[in-house]
């Protein structure tokens, strides 16, 4: 018999509970529901109990959730306070009973008390998130670079500018990193916090993967010798009927802090002996990549779609925590089902700040908070989203005010999956 709804307690877990929520993390992710002790070990470091909820059916964990404090850049470089989402399962036998809403629910609660501007999470099924508040605010593409078309010199050796390419090892990359990146998401909206949790598992230190490779990590110093670049990648070995190297490169991490140093460690990647091709990982759709080769037909879009999903927990903040590259007003209507944010305000920007008010004067805009990400990190256009039917336009021509004071003249990023 189907236990009623209410039968099912949703909390927040104990220590003591973790490797059973583990399981069912697993579980609803379709892995082997198998938890390691080493694995136990590297959890129980990022353990905080009122932010691992869980769902229990007669001591059986069902269902999971946890959440974790983040740093979003929003658009100017403006590290603003997150509360990230992940680990958020149901098990196939407890689903359409309300036990994401439930946990959803209480954490967004608890995040608006502690005073966080937005919440983010990486949505693996795109329908889910929206009745929660949450758009999506960023997108990502990967290319395929087919080096022997792309033109580059092939005898390539290295800049010849005073700057210069080495490989490192993980140990140094978890010294110097921390800092390239901090460089890195202060000039990136949409970039989100690293964690030292972060570096340790992507650098191998810790290894949760029982299939873990050691990748191979180059840095790009200047020449006076400061790292202003990253590439992080691992290649296979393959080899083609006529004994030829058809090799990949395949890109982990890239992370650039100067102009200079992306190009050249694309110029790196696409030079390196024996590799034929060369897939970017995620990337921001608007990427220099594929003009970077004097052949740009030779890197195609392998995949794309949404990445970093937001959800707005204070409007007057969120907007106010921006920069603006043009000068205008705007009157919006947000609708919040959930009643965290929703009202009337009025936004006044310009390039030197902005402020936003609540305000009983008439609506030009009215969108539901969910599209309001969508606009936040400047990847959207109000325009489109009124042509959609999503935002309704009360005043003509105030789509095109919006499109002049929320877009950016390059796409957020988000390159890392939480």
């Amino acid at each position: 018999m189907t236990r009623a709804h209410s039968d099912i307690d949703v909390r927040p877990i104990t220590e003591a509970e973790l490797p059973e929520w583990l399981r069912a993390v697993k579980t609803g992710f379709l892995q082997a529901p198998t938890v390691s002790d080493k694995e136990l070990e590297a959890r129980r470091e990022r353990f905080e109990e009122s932010r691992h909820l869980g769902a229990f059916d007669g001591g059986r964990c069902v269902a999971t959730f946890r959440s974790f404090a983040q740093e979003v850049t929003a658009v100017g470089g403006t590290l603003v306070a997150a509360d990230a989402i992940s680990s958020v399962t149901v098990t196939a036998t407890h689903r359409r009973r309300g036990l994401l809403t439930r946990m959803m629910s209480h954490d967004l609660a608890a995040a608006k008390e502690r005073g966080d501007l937005v919440a983010t999470l990486i949505a693996a099924e795109y329908p889910i998130y929206a009745r929660y508040g949450f758009g999506p605010a960023t997108s990502g593409a990967e290319w395929t670079v087919d080096v022997p078309r792309a033109g580059l010199d092939p005898r390539w050796s290295g800049p010849d500018d005073g700057s210069r390419i080495d490989l490192v090892s993980a140990e140094d990359v978890r010294k110097l990193g921390p800092e390239l990146h901090d460089r890195v998401r202060a000039a990136t909206p949409g970039v989100v916090s690293r964690s030292d949790w972060w570096w340790r598992h992507n650098t191998g230190a810790l290894r949760l993967d029982p299939k873990w490779t050691e990748p191979f990590y180059a840095v790009y110093r200047a020449a006076n010798g400061e790292v202003e670049g990253l590439a992080v990648y691992e290649v296979d070995d393959k080899w083609g009927d006529a004994m030829q190297p058809q090799d990949t490169a395949t890109v982990r991490d890239l992370l650039a802090a100067t102009q200079a140093a992306e190009r050249a460690l694309w110029h790196y990647l696409c030079s390196i002996d024996w590799v034929t091709r060369v897939k970017s990982g995620q990337r921001a759709p608007d990427d220099l990549l594929p003009l970077l080769l004097p052949d740009a037909r030779a890197a195609r879009i392998t995949s794309a779609g949404d990445w970093l999903w937001v959800r707005i927990l204070d409007v007057v903040r969120a907007l106010e925590s921006r920069t603006y590259e043009g000068a205008g007003s705007l009157v919006l209507e947000v609708v919040d089902r959930a009643g965290l944010t929703g009202g009337r305000y009025r936004l006044e920007a310009s390039a030197q700040g902005a402020s936003c008010t609540p305000t009983t004067e008439s609506a030009e805009l009215t969108l539901d908070v969910g599209d309001l990400a969508r606009l936040w990190l400047g990847d959207e256009s109000p325009a489109r989203l009124v042509a959609l039917g999503r935002v309704q336009e009360e005043r003509a021509g105030a789509a095109l005010v919006g499109d002049a004071l929320l877009r950016t003249s390059r796409r957020p990023w988000c390159p890392d999956m939480f």
